[in-house]
């Protein structure tokens, strides 16, 4: 699943793979922005860790979990 992070007074946002799912991550944005945690801590699926400032966090997009195909081949 593809997170997108934005990162305030920040031009780029943070893209990051992870094999969470969908429930999992909002669980872990809901408990950074209640407070119950100073940072957005998320894995992606090689193990990489990305930690962000609750504070300095902007927004959230929360993908889906199907998988992408590749090719040209009809679906």
């Amino acid at each position: 699943m593809e997170i997108k992070i934005g990162i305030a007074d920040s031009n780029r946002e943070l893209v990051v793979q992870s094999k969470d799912s969908a429930e999992d991550v909002k669980q872990t944005v809901s408990d950074a922005f209640a407070g119950r945690s100073e940072v957005l801590a998320l894995t992606d699926e090689k193990g990489k860790q990305y930690l962000v400032p609750s504070a300095r966090v902007a927004y959230v997009e929360i993908g889906t979990n199907e998988n992408r195909s590749v090719g040209f081949a009809a679906p």
